[in-house]
């Protein structure tokens, strides 16, 4: 079985990373067959509210034996949620320790039962932490899986502060045998979780943990190559763990924004405001933090690993400037940035509880609106 690195669809109308999920998991149905064939979906208890309603809907959900669907004659409905023996969705209540044991065992069946199977587990983001050990464990004892944790970070204000996640990017980042993802547009999405559904259930292979956000972001700010051979260099750079998103050179930068995830409308809103003053700022936008420390720490290292060289194309060695990092998560997570080339930094992110807001008062109070990220790039500038 191939997994494919393309689905070859056009991502032109703005769309969240949660609802992208949802989209890319029902399109394998048709455009990869044999893959979805292998894909196992679970969640506890969220399985509509994390998008999966499109491929129950096609795939059906599991039980030992058949049930009746006493609500197959409404036509109206959206959910078909129909039970039987076949199906490839398991919902387990409100259980997230069943839920990522589920996951790593169904994880094991490549090295068991010589069977492939690609686990995909969603949960709100927040509630990861409530499964962490035994989720830790799973993949300690050889379990491949993919777990999605979405919505996530402050940008849920307008839901409420219950479902607010903080301390999750450094969580990702630090799980031994997994690769932390937080791809910001639905393209990127679409690349980081096909190239991790090839990673699991083979030997070799590692999990993946997903940050997905419900927030829509405009797909023409990610500025995807139409030629073939740029766009295929941009999916590298964004399986890799980031890319640079200026149309200038990294050596002409003044200073250089490093966004993650939900936030790069406000960190290219600062470039704006910042050229405005004559500033010159670079973007950058990360997919995996997790893989862009992997390749910091392998820079000078003897030994073989698994980190690659992505760093110094996005922080190019010779040419150091000042850095801001934003992130819908805590901000010491990206403060390794600044040992990369002994950059002076400031690093923007959550580190209190959310609040119950909307989403400009939410980003405003935490200093992740576009007015702070230009003010701190100023700050390091000295104007």
């Amino acid at each position: 079985m191939r997994v494919p690195r393309d689905l070859g669809h056009a991502h032109r109308k703005p769309v969240s990373t949660q609802t992208a999920l949802g989209r890319l998991l029902t399109d394998l149905v048709r455009d990869a067959p044999e893959v979805a064939a292998r894909v196992v979906t679970c969640s506890p208890d969220v399985a509509s509210s994390t998008n999966l309603g499109g491929w129950i809907n096609k795939s059906g959900v599991w039980s030992t034996t058949d049930r009746r669907d006493w609500f197959a004659d409404d036509d109206e409905r959206l959910l078909r949620w129909a039970e039987g023996s076949t199906g490839r969705h398991v919902e387990l209540g409100i259980a997230e320790v069943n839920l990522v044991g589920l996951a790593a065992e169904l994880g094991a069946t490549w090295s068991r039962w010589d069977q492939r199977l690609i686990p995909v587990a969603t949960l709100y983001d927040p509630f990861l932490a409530r499964a962490l050990e035994p989720w830790s464990f799973g993949m300690y004892a050889g379990g491949q899986s993919i777990v999605v944790g979405t919505p996530s970070g402050v940008t849920l204000a307008p839901e409420g502060g219950a479902h607010q996640s903080v301390t999750t990017p450094s969580i990702g980042l630090e799980q031994p045998c997994c690769v932390a993802w937080e791809p910001a547009f639905a393209q990127d999405l679409e690349w980081c979780l096909l190239h991790a559904m090839d990673r699991v259930g083979v030997a070799g292979g590692t999990s993946s943990y997903f940050r997905l956000s419900t927030r829509p972001l405009d797909p023409a700010a990610a500025c995807v190559p139409e030629e073939p051979e740029l766009r295929e260099r941009r999916r590298r750079e964004v399986v890799a763990g980031g890319y640079r998103l200026s149309a200038h050179r990294a050596a002409e930068d003044d200073v250089t924004l490093v966004g993650v995830g939900a936030v790069l409308p406000e960190v290219l809103a600062a470039a704006d405001l910042l050229g405005e003053r004559g500033v010159r700022a670079g973007v950058i936008c990360l997919t995996s933090p997790d893989l862009v420390f992997r390749s910091f720490q392998q820079r000078g290292s003897r030994d073989a690993g698994d980190g690659s060289g992505v760093l110094d194309l996005l922080l190019p060695p010779g040419h150091p400037t000042p850095l801001v990092t934003v992130q819908d998560g805590h901000p010491h997570t990206l403060a390794f940035l600044a040992g990369a080339r002994g950059d002076r930094i400031r690093c923007l992110g959550v580190s209190e509880f959310g609040h119950s807001s909307g989403l400009a008062d939410a980003y405003a109070h935490h200093r992740l609106d576009a007015g702070a990220v230009a003010g701190a790039a100023l700050d390091l500038l000295g104007r």
